[in-house]
């Protein structure tokens, strides 16, 4: 109730939908990575570019934070979300930096997968932070639970790319490169998941 009663500095949500906003690109430059291995270096590049924008969009934040004396939501709160949304974006980067550094050329149907659904809780995570400042938790949640449910896609396409992986192949250097590209792929999902834990949180506490 009281913090209904102080000025809302708006910059604080304005820095992080930018984040969240960088994230899809980041998602959707992933699916282009995977997609389209003829872009892979074009796609790579701006993955690098995007992660350097995220982290001066968190430092920003950072800065702000320790700047306010009063802020629209607990401080906690604004730097664990910021965080984790930075958090994805580096995960996604080191996913081209792995298979790049690996040399792995050629893509598998559960990239694929992973990708989209990396994307797609992108664009719920951004959907969501969007409207965050109304703490409308009939609205906001909804985008929570399909975060959520694709994390638990994630988690199954990343078994079965384990197992296609194991039944596939003898080698065991082409099994451990294969098998961290899709735990970084898997990681991003699972700090998706995070983000909307943590948006859940605030909502829940500020509704």
């Amino acid at each position: 109730m009281f913090n209904k009663l102080i000025p809302t500095n708006t910059k604080f949500y304005e820095l992080l939908e930018r984040s969240a906003a960088l994230l899809v690109k980041g998602g959707e430059t992933l699916v282009d990575f995977i997609d389209h291995p003829e872009n892979a270096a074009a796609a790579a590049a701006r993955l690098v570019k995007l992660e350097h924008d995220g982290d001066a969009v968190t430092h920003d934040l950072f800065v702000l934070l320790d700047k306010s004396f009063i802020t629209p939501i607990d401080r906690e709160d604004i730097h664990e979300l910021a965080q984790a949304l930075d958090d994805c974006l580096d995960r996604i980067e080191s996913v081209t930096e792995r298979m790049q550094l690996y040399s792995l050329t050629t893509r598998t149907e559960h990239t694929r997968q992973l990708a989209s659904i990396i994307r797609q809780q992108a664009m719920q995570v951004h959907a969501a932070v969007a409207i965050m400042p109304g703490f409308k938790y009939d609205k906001i949640i909804p985008h929570c639970k399909e975060i959520s449910n694709l994390e638990s896609q994630a988690d199954k396409a990343g078994r079965d790319a384990l197992v296609s992986l194991f039944v596939a192949s003898q080698d065991p250097l082409h099994v451990i490169k294969w098998k961290d590209v899709y735990d970084y792929l898997e990681g991003v999902a699972d700090k998706s998941k995070d983000v909307a834990g943590i948006i859940e949180r605030i909502v829940l506490k500020h509704g």
